[in-house]
């Protein structure tokens, strides 16, 4: 058992040897929008349910759900845009390629912050008025995303 562990320990350290440590092709997409198809990025900060964390290339390979927040991509160039994502996945992998993938999302500049605090006051009272544990966790999710979406806003 500790042979074959070893040897699968070995071939890893092997393979990194020939990954790529100043690229990583960066996908980043929604339902309705692709923000990024395979281009060169120095950096992604995303936020998780397990915690925000930064990916650079050659980040160790990762699978992690995206929670309502911000997702800030550094350029090449120095430059960095920032986006609002409602939920998704995120995949690094082994290649340094990177793909996130939310189920919504948009450029933070483009957030209203009166309509965001109106979804907010609106998903407060569906809490109140939940009937039931499913449709009151539900509500609790939407309220989520609608915290972040002003937080997000009032950032941007």
């Amino acid at each position: 058992m500790f042979a074959r562990s070893a040897s699968r320990l070995a071939q890893q350290v092997t393979h990194m040897g020939t990954r790529s440590y100043s690229e990583m092709a960066f996908t980043f997409a929604s339902q309705r929008k692709i923000f990024y198809n395979a281009e060169s990025v120095k950096q992604a900060d995303v936020p998780s349910l397990s915690g925000s964390f930064g990916i650079l290339p050659a980040h160790v390979p990762t699978l992690a759900v995206l929670k309502p927040g911000v997702v800030t991509v550094i350029e090449n160039d120095g430059g960095s845009k920032k986006f609002f994502v409602s939920s998704g996945t995120i995949s690094v992998n082994e290649d340094s390629s990177v793909q996130i993938l939310a189920e919504e999302a948009c450029v933070l500049e483009d957030i209203d912050l009166a309509a965001a605090r109106d979804l907010l006051s609106k998903t407060q009272a569906e809490i109140n008025s939940a009937s039931g544990e499913e449709a009151k966790a539900a509500a609790m999710i939407a309220h989520e995303a609608a915290e972040e979406l002003v937080k997000a806003a009032e950032s941007g």
